[in-house]
């Protein structure tokens, strides 16, 4: 009978293929195109596949390689980071993409136990708010909104 040796391995190694899976039955739907040509569903196809064997070789060493228990959850960054993310989703249309960016980082950097808000880091914050509009938006041409449907009678 196979043991599990490394929990760590194990739950990663399913965590990979399930999503790995999940983006290749996602993807499935739209056309893959060719390596030259590629369509919307290539990048993630390619993506998943990868994931999921990298999800396969984690499997594979669970049963091999010894490792540490599982430890407990680390749940306020966790929901943290998530409701951030989400947060973000919401803003974005309402708010516009300054100031979702903004509630996002700043969101992602309190949680931590080492955090102190400076001049340093403020700066830091609007230089990474101002490069993600300058690629995205400016020179990638990615449409999204710079002021949100709450203050497009403001502007």
């Amino acid at each position: 009978m196979m043991r599990i040796t490394n929990p760590k391995d194990f739950w990663a190694g399913t965590l990979y293929i399930f999503f790995g899976t999940g983006a290749v039955l996602i993807a499935r739907s739209y056309p893959f195109g060719s390596a030259t040509r590629m369509g919307p569903g290539y990048f993630p196809t390619i993506l998943g596949v990868i994931l999921a064997l990298l999800g396969l070789l984690s499997l594979f060493r669970a049963f091999r390689s010894d490792g540490d228990p599982l430890g407990s959850i680390a749940w306020r960054p966790l929901l943290a980071i998530t409701g951030g993310t989400a947060l973000f989703g919401f803003l974005l249309p309402h708010a516009g993409l300054p100031l979702a960016l903004f509630v996002l980082i700043f969101l992602s950097a309190a949680i931590s136990e080492n955090f102190k808000f400076g001049w340093r880091p403020a700066l830091a914050l609007m230089s990474l708010i101002a490069f993600c509009v300058i690629v995205f938006v400016k020179l990638l041409g990615v449409p999204l909104p710079l002021v949100g449907t709450w203050f497009a009678g403001l502007v």
